[in-house]
C-alpha cells in the first residue's frame, strides 16, 4: 500500500509540474542572440574605400559559411588582411579605374572578397589559390602568407593578384561574350582536366598557350591569356613568346612557328574584344597594373595606412 501511495504522489507532482508549465506564456524575445562585433578602424576604412565608391565588400573576419568544410581553413590574420585590402584596391580596382573609368569598375568588378588564412591543399600536394562564385564573389586564400610574398612581383601575382584578374575576365565575358573565333585558333588543343598531367605540363607555349591551365578549355584559355598579359612586363611576355619558338638541335628557329602565331592571334582578338565591347585598351590596363605593383613591392606604397 505504501508503494502505491508513493507512486500516486509522484504522478501527482509530475502532473502538477506540467500544468504549471502550460500556464506560463512564451516570451516574445528569442533566446538566440546574434553575436555583436565592434567596428574597427579597418572596418571603417573598408567602408570608405570599397563600399562607398565601388559597392564592394571585403569580408576579412572568419565566417564558416564562406569556408570549404573539405579543408582545414583558418582565419585571416588581421594585419595581413589590411595589407591585402590595400593591394587589391591599389593594383586591381584602381588600376582598372585609371584605365577604364570608375563607371566600368563600379559596374563589373566583383562585389565581395572573402579572405581565408591558409591555402586549401589537395592530397596530390597541389593547392587552391582562390575561387570565384557566380561572377560576384572571390575567395582569396593564403592571406597569412602575404608577408612572405608581398615584396616579390612574381609571387604576389602568382598567389593573389592573377587570381583576381583571371576571375574578372570571366565576369566581363558573362556580360558580353568573347568572339567565337578565339576558340578556333587552337581548337584541338583543349584537354579538359588532363592539363595538369605531366604530358601537358611543359611545351604548352609551342602549342599556342600561355600557361598549362590555358589548355583546360576555351573560356579558361581567354581568362589566362588576358590575366597573364596584363601582369607581364614586355620582357616577361617576350620570354613566353621565346618559349613558343620551335628550335633545332643548335637552338635555331625552324620552319613555321604555330605556337607564336597562335598566341599573337589570341592576344589580338582579346585586345579587339575589350576595345570594341568596353572601349578599354588592354595595354593601358597592363601599364597601370605593373606600375602599381612595382610601387607595392618597392615599399613606396603604404599598405597599413587606415586614415
Amino acid at each position: 500500500m505504501k508503494k502505491n501511495i508513493l507512486a500516486l504522489s509522484l504522478l501527482a507532482a509530475v502532473a502538477a509540474g506540467f500544468t504549471a508549465c502550460s500556464d506560463e506564456d512564451l516570451s516574445s524575445e528569442s533566446v538566440i542572440k546574434p553575436s555583436k562585433t565592434a567596428e574597427t578602424v579597418f572596418d571603417k576604412w573598408l567602408h570608405k574605400n570599397f563600399v562607398v565608391p565601388y559597392n564592394i565588400q571585403v569580408q576579412w573576419r572568419y565566417e564558416d559559411n564562406e569556408s570549404d568544410m573539405s579543408y582545414y581553413d583558418v582565419p585571416a590574420d588581421s594585419a595581413q588582411s589590411v595589407e591585402l585590402a590595400h593591394i587589391i584596391k591599389y593594383t586591381c580596382v584602381e588600376a582598372y579605374t585609371q584605365a577604364a573609368g570608375i563607371d566600368f569598375t563600379r559596374r563589373y568588378f566583383p562585389k565581395l572578397f572573402s579572405f581565408l588564412g591558409e591555402f586549401e591543399f589537395e592530397n596530390s600536394g597541389s593547392f587552391k589559390l582562390g575561387t570565384a562564385e557566380g561572377g560576384k564573389k572571390i575567395r582569396l586564400l593564403g592571406v597569412n602568407h602575404l608577408d612572405e610574398y608581398k615584396n616579390n612581383r612574381t609571387y604576389l601575382d602568382e598567389y593573389y593578384l592573377k587570381t583576381i584578374h583571371h576571375e574578372f575576365v570571366h565576369i566581363v565575358n558573362q556580360t558580353k561574350d568573347y568572339p567565337r573565333e578565339f576558340g578556333k585558333v587552337t581548337p584541338g588543343g583543349y584537354v579538359n582536366d588532363s592539363w595538369s598531367s605531366s604530358k601537358y605540363g611543359t611545351g604548352f607555349e609551342q602549342r599556342g598557350f600561355v600557361t598549362a591551365y590555358s589548355q583546360k578549355e576555351e573560356r579558361e584559355d581567354i581568362a589566362e591569356m588576358v590575366s597573364t598579359y596584363i601582369i607581364s612586363t614586355k620582357e616577361q611576355w617576350d620570354a613566353i613568346l621565346k618559349k613558343a619558338v620551335i628550335v633545332d638541335a643548335n637552338g635555331k628557329a625552324v620552319g613555321d612557328q604555330p605556337g607564336v602565331t597562335a598566341i599573337n592571334k589570341k592576344l589580338e582578338i582579346c585586345k579587339r574584344y575589350y576595345k570594341e565591347s568596353f572601349n578599354i585598351d588592354l595595354d593601358k590596363v597592363r601599364d597601370a597594373v605593373i606600375e602599381r605593383e612595382n610601387d607595392v613591392v618597392s615599399g613606396s606604397y603604404n599598405l597599413t595606412n587606415l586614415n
